[in-house]
């Protein structure tokens, strides 16, 4: 009997089914093909991808600019200038000689001696493991006196003005490394943290900066925070007996006091991309900082000829505009026009500018194929050619175009 038959249960039938020839052979391939992919897809994932790792996440902006100083830091220094100066003393003379019915008293003073006395300071930053140090030329100017640089680590070096740009807010001193002999008798020498100069050219406007200095020549190392405000600026640095106007400067809001004056000005890489110059006393937050770009010409001309230089056109000239176009009647509005203000000639004698035969008046239109405008100044343009380079100029003399080639003479 049945298990069904036992329960009273309804039989089902159940159809039966036959497979078809071959059929095994494929389930049994399929079953196959599918252990062994899932074996060689995984043996295949340890082979290739044996240190997968989760991704980490973002550095925040505030990262960011915690390791650019972090990075930069070591190789920022404090200079300061010190200088004997006189002291003297206070003194009292009678007007009537010994005489006692008059007891008047004259205050006088008479010199007594000299004494060393810090009479500014300013900043700077490491660009040579030997030693060289940028920074800007009117915190050394003063060529009688002395300076002294301390680096982060609070050591203490004597310094050496190797090089004052003369055209540029800049220049650059010498420490000399530390030389120790060892506990095996060896002489070892200790070299200075290089700062990482970066892109200025690449700049944007509205791109984060960092600003480090001797803040008022008393708080080394502090920092600022602030974007690009501003490219290509043209401005007339001043202080003390120091006036000179420069060209092509980033415009930043980061705090410059004074005392920053020859810091570096980072990207968020940790990298210079200025060096701080000058800041405007009426205004708030707008402080000038010198394209790295420059800096890096005096760098490499101090490694490889031992000086700064640059070429000489003796020319006293105009950058036009379409408003000194029409007061003047000329027949361009861009250019570089030779004119003096006074009524010296504006060619200065025995230049390269005499000796091309160039004459007040004319107006240099190209240097080397390059038009000269407000953005791309004759100055600027001079700066990428040195001493006894031949150029070609094309001039505007009247209504008459003139090639002429000229041999740069060197600036002193």
């Amino acid at each position: 009997m049945s298990f069904y038959q036992q329960r009273n249960l309804p039989k089902i039938n159940i159809p039966k089914f036959r497979l078809h020839k071959g059929f095994g052979t494929i389930a049994l391939s399929v079953i196959f093909s599918s252990v062994f992919g899932f074996l060689a897809g995984g043996l295949a994932t340890g082979l290739f991808l044996p240190d997968l790792k989760p991704v980490p996440p973002p550095v925040s902006h505030e990262q960011k600019i915690i390791e650019a100083v972090e990075k930069a830091s070591p190789s920022v220094v404090s200079i300061i200038v010190s200088k004997d100066l006189p002291i003297f003393e206070e003194y009292y003379i009678s007007p009537f000689g010994g005489d006692p019915f008059f007891q008047f008293r004259i205050p006088q003073q008479r010199q007594i001696g000299t004494k060393k006395q810090e009479i500014g300071g300013g900043t700077g930053f490491i660009v040579s493991a030997d030693g060289m140090v940028l920074t800007n030329k009117h915190v050394v100017l003063d060529e009688e006196a002395e300076y002294t640089v301390f680096t982060n680590d609070g050591k203490k070096f004597e310094a050496k003005v190797l090089a004052r740009d003369p055209v540029q807010d800049l220049a650059i001193l010498k420490i000399e490394t530390v030389k120790e002999v060892n506990d095996r008798g060896e002489m070892t020498e200790s070299f200075f943290p290089v700062m990482e100069l970066g892109d200025s050219d690449g700049l944007q406007m509205g791109q984060t900066v960092v600003a480090i200095g001797n803040a008022l020549g008393e708080f080394k190392n502090t920092v600022s925070v602030g974007v690009v405000s501003g490219l290509g600026r043209t401005i007339t640095a001043s202080g003390g007996s120091f006036v000179e106007t420069i060209e092509d400067v980033i415009q930043t809001d980061a705090a410059i006091n004074k005392g920053n004056s020859g810091g570096p000005l980072l990207d968020l890489n940790g990298k210079v991309v200025g060096i701080n110059t000058a800041t405007v006393l009426d205004a708030q937050s707008i402080g000038f900082a010198i394209p790295v770009s420059k800096a890096k010409r005096d760098i490499r001309q101090i490694q490889e000829i031992g000086e700064i230089i640059y070429p000489f056109l003796g020319v006293h000239y105009i950058m036009l505009t379409p408003e000194l176009q029409e007061e003047n009647n000329l027949f361009v509005s861009e250019g570089a026009w030779i004119n003096s203000d006074n009524e010296e000639s504006a060619i200065v004698a025995n230049s390269a500018a005499e000796k091309a035969g160039l004459k007040d008046g004319d107006i240099i239109i190209e240097l080397q194929d390059q038009k000269l405008t407000l953005e791309k100044t004759l100055a600027s343009v001079l700066q990428e050619y040195g001493p006894n380079d031949e150029v070609v100029m094309i001039i505007l003399r009247g209504e008459e175009k003139i090639s002429l080639q000229v041999t740069l003479g060197k600036r002193e």
